[in-house]
């Protein structure tokens, strides 16, 4: 399995990969969405806060995995950053943060399951109630959302 296209060095000088522990975040959610949509696969957006121990969980032990064995199209935006540009699905540019508030996702983490239009597919999932059926209730939403999309 390939962590990570880079890797550090330890003392004896062997390689050792060095696993990311962030989603991408998109520059154009509509480029995103058809990438997802050409592969059968809804976009999945997370939104995040820097320091989010429950963002870090969803992250880190669900979307993450999925992410690096190809069953999950996953990105992220961070619901404060209000600098960074974000091209909508409409084609308009906007913020991150302005983005997560029109979606009306106000806490982190809340996770999107979208189309290539940028309708919602599934039920979100926002926050993290029972972290031990976490997984089960992605794969709900993940199940209902690919449904969606044929």
């Amino acid at each position: 399995m390939n962590l990570s296209a880079t890797s550090s060095t330890t003392p004896t000088s062997r390689p050792v990969p060095v696993v990311s522990t962030a989603l991408p975040s998109p520059a154009s959610l509509r480029a995103a969405g058809q990438a997802a949509a050409a592969r059968g696969e809804p976009l999945v957006v997370m939104t995040t806060l820097a320091g989010c121990p429950y963002c870090d969980l969803v992250r880190n032990h669900h979307l993450l995995p999925l992410r690096r064995e190809g069953l999950v199209h996953a990105v992220q935006i961070d619901i404060r950053d209000r600098t960074s540009n974000l091209q909508g699905f409409d084609g308009e540019n906007t913020t991150p943060a302005e983005q997560a508030r029109r979606w009306k996702a106000r806490f982190a983490p809340t996770v999107l399951f979208l189309g290539p239009d940028g309708r919602e597919l599934a039920e979100r999932l926002v926050g993290v109630a029972v972290p031990d059926f976490y997984g089960e209730y992605l794969d709900a939403r993940l199940a209902t959302a690919r449904k969606a999309l044929k």
